[in-house]
């Protein structure tokens, strides 16, 4: 075990550059929730990558964005959280388009917040890009990061060079034993990721029906005896006329929000699942603390 080791990765990047994506292709299976929509993530969430000689902590965190209520503002602090104590910083990027202004804020970031931690610039989506189009936008984004930080051209949907990622990371950490057993994958209890793919099932339904004045609460979560999981969960919107969207005519597209992330939930389980939704409106939710503390949107200690 003298050789072993292990370290925090803190996953930073704007919104809908593929973190979640990536660390479920990493783990092999869905831990996080994925959807085209820019923040999807709203709070950290730890992936943790167990190989031979080597466990890879990797924090999922929200896209840094220009926050423009409290939940916005929740989110940010989670990403820039997830840098304090990181042994490795991993930066996301988008190759197949030029570097944006979140992108020259998120370096600034980095830069200010861990000056003497090790870099790592990973270009998502290279499967979109010509190669030379990828060689030029990544040399704009490297020109973002000290000069000492290494870069990997990567496609999370698609697998390249993922397993380069993996050695550049494994040989930026520390020595040290794992801080989790070989088989946790996640910090997150069942009814935590229930909540988020719910929301994910919700944002693939709705497309631009709805905007991410959504939130999910369980509002309860029980093994049964028989060996089904039995959910309730509310459905948080703004507004009566998102909440009429959500349930939609005869209550079709809340079914098909609940098929959808029942499925998700049980593949996630292993165990059948009874899930039982509701729309509730709660004006201007993602402005008050106290909602946003039920939907488990509060500060760590």
């Amino acid at each position: 075990m003298s050789d072993f080791r292990s370290g925090f990765i803190a996953v930073v990047g704007r919104p809908n550059v593929g973190k979640s994506t990536l660390i479920n292709t990493l783990l092999g299976q869905k831990v996080a929730a994925v959807s085209p929509r820019p923040q999807t993530t709203r709070r950290r969430q730890l992936g943790i990558l167990t190989r031979a000689g080597v466990q890879l902590v990797l924090v999922d965190t929200p896209g840094v964005h220009v926050a423009r209520h409290k939940l916005g503002e929740f989110m940010n602090d989670e990403a820039e959280g997830s840098l304090q104590g990181a042994d490795v910083i991993l930066f996301l990027v988008d190759v197949s388009s030029d570097p944006t202004e979140d992108d020259a804020r998120i370096a600034d970031l980095i830069s200010r917040a861990q000056p003497h931690r090790p870099v790592v610039l990973a270009a998502n989506k290279v499967d979109l890009v010509s190669g030379v189009d990828a060689a030029e936008n990544l040399q704009n984004y490297r020109s973002l990061l000290p000069a000492g930080a290494e870069s990997v051209l990567i496609s999370a949907t698609r697998g390249d060079a993922l397993n380069d990622l993996v050695d550049v990371l494994t040989q930026r950490c520390p020595l040290g034993a794992p801080e989790f057993e070989d088989d946790q994958i996640t910090d997150l209890y069942e009814r935590e990721i229930a909540a988020d793919l719910i929301r994910e099932a919700a944002l693939l339904k709705l497309r631009d029906e709805v905007p991410h004045g959504l939130g999910v609460r369980i509002d309860e979560y029980k093994e049964r005896e028989n060996g089904l999981d039995y959910i309730r969960a509310t459905l948080m919107v703004e507004r009566e006329s998102q909440k009429a969207i959500v349930i939609g005519q005869g209550g079709k597209m809340l079914k098909q929000i609940g098929t959808e992330s029942r499925r998700e939930i049980e593949t996630m389980t292993g165990r059948r699942a009874y899930l039982e939704l509701r729309v509730k409106v709660e004006k201007g939710w993602r402005n008050r603390e106290g909602i946003l503390e039920q939907l488990g949107y509060k500060p760590r200690p």
